[in-house]
């Protein structure tokens, strides 16, 4: 069986390294668009638990149960009908049918879904004795199965979600400030901008409810960013509560235990009420004496040298942040402002200042033109639907732009 494990654009790559780190061998791993493809081996079960609990940069974790070609209706139909669903769908469980096509014939997802919950009603009713056509008994409290349809070239593959809940959703951050970024782009961002954490202070100086440090800090605790959450996969028999009782047993073993003198860790922002939301949210995901927030003003002041100097207790920084753009909160001259605020800051005369690296996500194409330097790296991430780019300075040399007017 193949596991796949879907994802925004740009992110494959990092969900490709966390099933390397994960002990999956490279040869079982295929990064693709948007998804990463994993052969399981013998021991699917164990495999879909602990790619649920670990994965910071994947959505969802699909088990694939076959493919066929579907050219036409009836052809999907009998496709379906083949299929052993009686294995997958228990008595009285509830499932639900739920997918896309691209570039085939077949591109009515109702029309489709419509089919494939007939056919699985039709296998169902005949393999368990009951009049073709009938209606299956299902009782909610035995479960939901989760059935996803692809149909790509007119080829269906059939997979069941093990997910539930979309993967960056920790359950540590109630949804209260406008305009959050997903845990797992923050996840990526720290990851991407290979934080050290032994002699690099962290600090996110827009944090609105601590995503980003947060974030940093579960990675430098090496805490499984599922852990505390529940998914669909537990009450499916095929994946099963005891292949993630194994996979939190083992979460917890691999945990590092921190000093929380022992991590620099900072996140700001200009409302206090936001501060206060971030230490909450920090607590509620286990890592609240792990972060110092605090309320600042970081265009005015707050990324003054010395200023970072006196707080981080470091002259080492990373600048990790996701600052407010036009289309995410603010109105464009407002954002415009901010974005100038951070390249006079840190990126004075269009030299990075030799305390810090700095990682900025922004949907502003003119971003590096703002702030009046260009990026050593540049990478193109979704926050949600908002296609972004993220602008990683690390080089102390002169990379001065031109600003237009």
């Amino acid at each position: 069986m193949n596991i796949i494990i879907t994802a925004l654009m740009g992110m494959e790559s990092l969900i490709g390294d966390e099933l390397r780190v994960l002990g999956f061998p490279p040869q079982a791993i295929s990064v693709q668009n948007a998804m990463v493809v994993l052969d399981a081996g013998a021991n699917p079960a164990s495999a879909c638990a602990r790619i649920n609990l670990w994965t910071r940069c994947g959505e969802r974790v699909l088990l694939e149960l076959g493919q066929s070609p579907a050219a036409d209706f009836d052809a999907l139909f009998d496709a379906t009908r083949m299929m052993p669903w009686e294995d997958w769908i228990a008595n009285g469980q509830v499932f639900v049918v739920d997918g896309y096509s691209r570039g085939s014939i077949l591109f009515g997802i109702s029309a489709c879904q419509s089919i494939l919950k007939k056919a699985i009603v039709d296998r169902l009713t005949a393999v368990r004795g009951q009049v073709s056509g009938g209606r299956l008994l299902e009782d909610p409290a035995r479960g939901t199965v989760q059935i996803r349809f692809s149909i790509v070239h007119d080829v269906v593959s059939y997979m069941v979600d093990t997910s539930g809940a979309g993967l960056h959703k920790r359950g540590y951050r109630p949804l209260r400030n406008v305009a959050p970024i997903r845990e797992s782009l923050a996840a990526a961002l720290t990851l991407l901008s290979h934080w050290d954490f032994s002699s690099e202070a962290f600090l996110d100086p827009f944090c609105g409810s601590g995503t980003i440090p947060i974030e940093a800090a579960l990675i430098a605790c090496r805490i499984a960013p599922g852990l505390h959450r529940t998914f669909s996969g537990e009450s499916w028999h095929v994946v099963g509560q005891a292949a993630f009782d194994a996979a939190r047993e083992e979460a917890r073993d691999l945990e590092i235990s921190r000093p929380d003198s022992g991590l620099m860790l900072f996140g700001s922002d200009i409302d206090p009420e936001m501060v206060a939301l971030s230490a909450e949210n920090a607590r509620r995901a286990g890592v609240g004496g792990k972060i110092r927030f605090y309320a600042d003003d970081a265009v005015a002041s707050g990324l003054d040298r010395a200023r970072l100097d006196s707080i981080t207790g470091s002259v080492r920084r990373l600048i990790v942040c996701n600052p407010p753009y036009g289309e995410r909160l603010l109105d464009p001259e407002k954002a415009r402002e901010i974005e100038i605020g951070i390249g006079a800051a840190c990126l004075p005369g269009g030299h990075l200042r030799d305390d810090l690296r700095l990682t900025v996500i922004s949907s502003d194409e003119g971003f590096e033109q703002t702030v009046g330097a260009r990026a050593d790296k540049r990478r193109k991430l979704y926050n949600g639907m908002i296609k972004c780019t993220m602008y990683h300075y690390f080089r102390h040399m002169n990379r001065r732009m031109s600003v237009s007017a």
